[in-house]
């Protein structure tokens, strides 16, 4: 096993591990935690930290017991919640000598190409100045169309635009498990290194999260499948074992095997930030079914789409929107920005780019999309 050196990393801990179960702050968890963010930066390390649980402090603080399910109530909750959470960070980090910097994100924050390279400046900025950037979705304005779901989305793809080395979420459970731990199943493990997320290792991952969070083994195993693609190593690890954060990062460093959570190893063809922000930032609008030669021509030649290859348009895009791309079977192969709407393409569909002219009276490019706007599965 290669040894590392892990110099920036993000940390993400779930409600359950930030809270009792009437949803108050547990203090004592929260200063163990933070306690070993100060350690690893004492260890001339880069740290952020992704944070759950406003929703629960603010329950918490009102002695509401069920999570509300109405977007306005949750978002109450979180008003009170989120500066409860960072009185007690700051409080917390101070006594260490060290400063949280509050970052509330929403989905469409990392949609706009122009504020994901802003928070990406304003984390980078906090990171010079030493700075711990303490980073929640911003549930007080978020609604269901703009939330990331949950927090475990939210750090992924934060250690994607930070360009992170590791990427690790604590958990109320130990890590994947061959099987779904809370059925009361006998003889089920924990896989300890995941080298590629298959539809097998998801189908293992069924099931919720806790009352308090939103987040189960699915949405984690999406946020791994974000991190390994950005070339970031991710572990799931026990938020309750004692100093686990640390246990985790010497596991890896060592090299001598795994056996704390779940490592995820990152793939060796990484993508580039802006191709992340892409494939893991933007909402489809649309899809274009191509034909076996445009398929080969783009997964195995490195070309571009162009309007020869579209057999079929599906949906309703403007120029500029990303859609995916589909092969003849049906199967998603890909991603990317069209230079033409969906009205466009339907009329140039199979023809040969040096057609587009006489068919619309006039050319935006001759690829529907150029390749440096496409993003392969």
């Amino acid at each position: 096993m290669k040894k590392n050196f892990f110099r920036r990393i993000v940390v993400k801990i779930g409600s359950s591990s930030l809270t009792h179960k009437g949803g108050k702050l547990n203090l004592t968890k929260i200063d163990h935690f933070l306690r070993q963010l100060v350690d690893l930066k004492n260890q001339d390390r880069e740290v952020l930290f992704v944070t759950s649980g406003a929703i629960g402090a603010g329950m918490g603080e009102m002695g509401i017991k069920e999570r509300p399910r109405s977007i306005p109530e949750q978002q109450g909750m979180a008003a009170i919640g989120q500066g409860l959470l960072m009185t007690v960070y700051n409080k917390i980090l101070r006594e260490y000598g060290e400063i949280g910097a509050q970052i509330l994100l929403t989905s469409s924050d990392l949609e706009d190409r122009g504020r994901f390279l802003n928070a990406f400046n304003t984390l980078e900025t906090l990171l010079k100045y030493g700075v711990i950037p303490i980073i929640n979705e911003n549930d007080t304005v978020a609604t269901q169309e703009i939330k990331f779901g949950d927090n475990d989305t939210l750090s992924a793809r934060v250690a994607g635009l930070i360009e992170a080395d590791l990427l690790i979420i604590l958990s109320d459970v130990e890590g994947l498990y061959n099987g779904n731990p809370r059925d009361g199943r006998e003889g089920l493990q924990v896989i300890r290194k995941v080298d590629k997320i298959t539809p097998e290792l998801e189908k293992m991952a069924g099931g919720r999260g806790s009352s308090l969070g939103t987040g189960g083994m699915l949405t984690k195993l999406e946020a791994a499948r974000i991190a390994v693609n950005s070339g970031i190593t991710m572990v799931i690890g026990p938020g309750y074992k004692e100093n686990i954060i640390l246990k985790i990062i010497s596991m890896l460093e060592k090299g001598e095997g795994y056996y704390l959570g779940t490592t995820f190893l990152p793939n060796e063809n990484n993508l580039s930030k802006r191709k992340q922000w892409l494939c893991f930032n933007l909402s489809v609008s649309g899809s274009l079914k191509i034909d076996p030669g445009a398929e080969e021509a783009l997964l195995h030649q490195g070309k571009s789409l162009l309007p020869g290859g579209i057999i079929e348009v599906n949906g309703n895009f403007q120029q500029g929107e990303l859609v995916a791309i589909m092969n003849h079977k049906g199967r998603e192969i890909g991603k990317g920005l069209v230079n033409y709407s969906s009205r466009e393409i339907e009329l140039i569909k199979g023809h040969h780019s040096d057609d587009i002219v006489f068919l619309l009276g006039y050319v935006n490019k001759d690829e529907v999309i150029h390749r440096d706007n496409l993003v392969i599965k």
